[in-house]
C-alpha cells in the first residue's frame, strides 16, 4: 500500500502501473497478482485507503502533541507536516487522494468511492477532535469540512507555486475562525 500511495502522490494513478509499485516495494512480481487479483484498481483503491486512515491517525498523533489543544493549532501542525515535507524535500509529492480524485474520478467509480471513503475517515476522527476541544458537535463535522478542503487547496497552490505561502496564508486567516467555534465554557476552561 505504502508504495503504491507514495507514487501515486508524484505520479498520479495514470502514470503509476504494477510494475512500477512492485520495483518501488522491492516486492516479487508475483505478489501484486496474489494479493491484488483486482489488478491497479483494487491495489488504488487499497493504497487510498491506507491513506486515508494514515491521514486519520495523524490527526490523533498531532492532537496528542499539542501543548495548547485549540483548533487553529491542530490546524496549524496539519499544515506544518507539509510545511516541513516541501521545505525538505521539494514539492514533487502531494495528498495521494487528491491525486486519485484529479486522476480517475471521472473515470473509475470505484476508485471515486474509495476516495470519498477515505476523505470521510479522515473527516470523522477530526470533528471528533474538534468535538474534544470545545466545538460544538453539529459545527465540528462542518469545520473538519473546511479544515481539509482548506489544507488540501493550499497543498495544490503551493505544489503550482513552488512555494510554501498558501500553506502560511491559511493558517493565519482559518486560525481565527476556528478558534472562535469554541464554545465559551469550553474556552474559559482553557484559560484556567
Amino acid at each position: 500500500m505504502l508504495s503504491a500511495a507514495q507514487l501515486v502522490r508524484i505520479q498520479g494513478v495514470g502514470a503509476t502501473g504494477m510494475r512500477d509499485v512492485v520495483a518501488h516495494a522491492e516486492a516479487p512480481r508475483g505478489s501484486l497478482q496474489h494479493y491484488f487479483p483486482g489488478g491497479k484498481d483494487q491495489l488504488m483503491a487499497e493504497a487510498v485507503a491506507w491513506a486515508g486512515g494514515y491521514a486519520a491517525r495523524r490527526v490523533a498523533r498531532l492532537a496528542a502533541k499539542l501543548e495548547n489543544p485549540t483548533p487553529g493549532n491542530l490546524f496549524a501542525a496539519m499544515a506544518a507536516q507539509w510545511r516541513d515535507e516541501f521545505t525538505t524535500t521539494g514539492f514533487d509529492a502531494g495528498c495521494p487522494l487528491v491525486a486519485t480524485v484529479a486522476d480517475a474520478a471521472a473515470t473509475s467509480e470505484s476508485l471515486r468511492d474509495a476516495v470519498g471513503k477515505a476523505f470521510e475517515g479522515w473527516q470523522r476522527p477530526l470533528a471528533e477532535t474538534l468535538a474534544q476541544f470545545g466545538v460544538p458537535p453539529a459545527r465540528s463535522a462542518s469545520l473538519a469540512v473546511l479544515m481539509l478542503s482548506t489544507l488540501e487547496g493550499a497543498i495544490v497552490l503551493a505544489r503550482a507555486h513552488q512555494d510554501v505561502a498558501p500553506l502560511d496564508t491559511v493558517v493565519e486567516e482559518l486560525r481565527p475562525l476556528l478558534d472562535g467555534a469554541v464554545t465559551s465554557r469550553r474556552r474559559a476552561s482553557t484559560v484556567d
